[in-house]
């Protein structure tokens, strides 16, 4: 005779529960991912990008422009301090006004910077600035009225 045991009908309602449970997990996983997902939006998109990209023949003379005025010029970031370094195609040095801003392209912090008169070199002193990318944005005027937009990338440790 065989030995059976007694039907426990409690014996298995946990089961159910054990898939809502995972369920439940699944779904508040995803919320925070949502939430996350939405709040640190970086804004890599361009507000009309259709109008811009139509205007964008204005981008490329504004290049052609900066070309022929034949200036080289050398951006560094040495210990706190950020020196542009300008020459005429002659090699003459560039007279003229250094302006522009540092950008944090992640975040978009930004930090102004003083207004600078040089000729060929121009030093300005940074803040104290947070680690990670930065982008310097510049304008450099000459004492003629030509101008060049400056953008140089720099990772600070």
């Amino acid at each position: 005779m065989r030995d059976i045991q007694a039907h426990d009908p409690n014996r298995g309602r946990w089961i159910p529960w054990v898939f809502v449970g995972g369920m439940a997990v699944v779904v508040a996983v995803n919320a925070v991912l949502i939430t996350q997902a939405i709040g640190t939006f970086t804004g890599v998109t361009v507000g009309q990008s259709y109008d811009r990209g139509r205007t964008y023949n204005h981008v490329l003379a504004e290049a052609a422009r900066q070309d022929a005025l034949g200036w080289t010029l050398n951006t560094r970031l040495e210990g706190g301090r950020l020196t542009v370094n300008a020459r005429e195609n002659s090699g003459a040095s560039v007279r003229g006004v250094l302006e522009g801003h540092m950008l944090r392209p992640l975040d978009g912090e930004r930090v102004a910077l003083p207004d600078t008169a040089g000729t060929g070199r121009f030093t300005i002193e940074l803040p104290e600035l947070r680690a990670g990318l930065w982008e310097f944005r510049g304008l450099l005027v000459s004492e003629q009225g030509a101008r060049h937009d400056i953008r140089q990338r720099f990772t600070l440790p």
